[in-house]
């Protein structure tokens, strides 16, 4: 049976589009009331525990481990007919006929990215080609909030792969990669990025390794085959480049892209895909400046 590869970037128009959709229609998520009831005032004191409950959980304390590492990369485009000079064009810096500066980019489009190292105030991040390509600028925005400007310091389409970095100080966590070696079918996995955009920085969702080595043709990624790990760990659009982590807290593959429905249009749930840590590691060997 045939099936296409998508990748996951979100199309901010596109998302924005759908969440309004669905919340018009009836008895849709978005316009579902909270059950109450009423309860009656009862006087008297409540005895309240000395000690806090903290989680064991090793999946917790994994993705504790990884998030503030893990970034939105927004794909800033020209949306103005009027020609800007530079980079601060870009940003609504431009001036128009009567000295009024207008703003002259829009974000078409937001994938997911890890920062792996922090050096002399820069901070290198990576993530997929397709998340940064055709851009006009770059944009971040970290786990807590912080815009920064990136700028792309190497890609490879192929392997869809792209390294990026800032100058800042405010980024202080870096994910580390771990070995892909020992990886096994059935050994539990979380997926952390950006779904549907910034709105949701940071989500992690779970799952296990279905494949630690799935081939996939030149046919479905449109370039040359290429070895992933596949995953049934929810990876969705906006997941792009963000980090597959082990329960150790290491990124083991960045996630790209996934399996929604077969050529003839029989959907699938849960066949999503990431470039192993080794490829990774390798591109940045070559990449990085």
């Amino acid at each position: 049976m045939k099936h296409s590869l998508i990748t996951v970037a979100v199309v901010a128009a596109v998302v924005g589009g759908g969440v309004v959709y669905s919340g018009t229609q009836t008895n849709s998520w978005f316009q579902q009331q909270a059950a109450t009831k009423k309860v009656a005032h009862i006087s008297g004191q409540a005895s309240i525990a000395q000690t806090a409950y903290t989680s064991n959980d090793s999946a917790t304390t994994a993705y504790n481990k990884v998030k503030n590492a893990v970034v939105t990369v927004q794909n800033l485009k020209n949306n103005s007919a009027q020609q800007s000079d530079g980079f601060a064009g870009l940003f609504g810096q431009a001036q128009q006929e009567g000295g009024q500066s207008s703003p002259k980019i829009e974000t078409a489009s937001e994938g997911s990215g890890v920062i792996y190292k922090i050096t002399n105030g820069t901070a290198y991040i990576i993530t997929n080609n397709h998340v940064v390509a055709n851009s006009d600028a770059l944009q971040v925005i970290t786990a807590g909030g912080t815009k920064i400007k990136a700028t792309v310091v190497g890609t490879d389409v192929e392997k869809d792969l792209a390294l990026i970095k800032v100058q800042t100080t405010v980024i202080k966590s870096a994910a580390s990669f771990g070995k892909i070696d020992g990886l096994q079918s059935g050994q539990q996995v979380l997926a952390i990025g950006s779904p549907l955009g910034s709105d949701y920085a940071t989500s992690v969702t779970s799952g296990i390794i279905s494949a630690p080595r799935r081939e996939l043709s030149s046919q479905q990624t449109g370039f040359s085959t290429a070895k992933v790990i596949q995953t049934d760990a929810a990876i969705n659009p906006g997941n792009s480049g963000g980090p597959l982590i082990n329960l150790a807290g290491e990124v083991i593959g960045i996630n790209s892209s996934k399996i929604a429905s077969s050529n003839d249009g029989v959907s699938v749930e849960g066949m999503g895909f990431a470039i192993p840590a080794d490829i990774v590691q390798s591109f940045i060997a070559k990449t990085e400046k």
